[in-house]
């Protein structure tokens, strides 16, 4: 995502590592920033602005619940035993 920055510069005093030390601090704050945004819209949920687009909405979660309902009983057919208490 983001490319991996590589330096190898040598530092003479401690002036020139305290100013690298402040543009990592604002590198890292920056890309929090970024990262935060993303996260944002990710997790927001979005409303439906007009009547089409929330059954569109309602149709599609529905479709996820049950693909994963259909999941969790074809993995507890298949599977169940290691799910099954053993009986003393």
């Amino acid at each position: 995502m983001f490319p991996i920055r590589t330096t190898e510069k040598k530092y003479h005093s401690l002036e020139e590592i305290q100013q690298r030390k402040e543009e990592l601090a604002a590198d890292i704050q920056k890309d929090n920033d970024k990262f935060g945004t993303l996260w944002n819209g990710l997790i927001t949920p979005r409303e439906a602005t007009t009547k089409g687009e929330w059954v569109a909405g309602l149709i599609a979660n529905s479709v996820t619940a049950i693909d994963a309902f259909l999941l969790v009983r074809k993995l507890m057919k298949n599977y169940g035993q290691f799910f099954r208490r053993k009986k003393h």
